[in-house]
């Protein structure tokens, strides 16, 4: 594994996008634990998107219009319900010393879900990743579920990392509600635009 490939990989995954915001959003709303459930449910949202990369799936993405557009528009819809619910009460984004109850599966659930509706991924994925299969590699598929396997890796770690931070600050946020509020704006916001962004996504 060459260090270009763990270097570019972990750029990737600092990069703050909806699963940086989702963990970040549950470690302030509920502490280290909830991130990292979150974090765990963004990451396996992968599995997916490397599966479609490696089976050759992400090329019809690439080339069927109508399935791109399926996708895609079930993600924007979803990046908007993420939104909604960072903006209303008891939502992920509730801190409080006394936050309403969420089961871990749902919020494992909906990270996985935020990043299995974006079809930008598999075509990541399918660009990404066999840049950094050698070119004497016996058996390609091997090295890239090698390498897909270190990107979750290093995804989770990041994340949990990310989540650790948030959680951190938890404590500072609950004291100033106005802080909060402003939080919720942003985070709803961030929300909406990566929306945005994916619905004007061409393939």
């Amino acid at each position: 594994m060459s260090p270009e490939f763990l270097l570019t990989a972990i750029v990737v995954i600092l990069l703050p996008g909806t699963g940086v915001l989702y963990t970040l959003a549950y470690g302030l709303g509920r502490g280290w634990r909830a991130s990292v459930l979150a974090a765990f449910g963004c990451t396996l949202g992968i599995l997916p998107h490397i599966g479609a990369s490696i089976a050759g799936l992400a090329a019809l993405l690439h080339t069927s219009a109508m399935a791109f557009q399926v996708v895609k528009y079930l993600g924007v819809a979803y990046l908007l319900y993420m939104a909604w619910s960072i903006l209303r009460e008891g939502g992920a984004l509730q801190v409080s010393e006394r936050t309403a109850a969420i089961s871990p599966g749902k919020i494992v659930v909906n990270g996985l879900l935020l990043n299995v509706l974006n079809p930008k991924l598999s075509l990541f994925f399918l660009a990404f990743l066999p840049q950094f299969v050698p070119a004497t590699a016996a058996n390609a598929t091997a090295s890239m579920l090698m390498l897909a396997a270190v990107f979750m890796l290093l995804t989770f770690v990041v994340f949990v990392g990310y989540g650790a931070f948030a959680s951190a600050t938890r404590r500072y946020v609950i004291s100033r509600p106005g802080v909060m509020r402003w939080l919720r704006r942003g985070f709803a916001g961030a929300f909406g635009l990566l929306g945005l962004r994916l619905a004007l996504a061409e393939r």
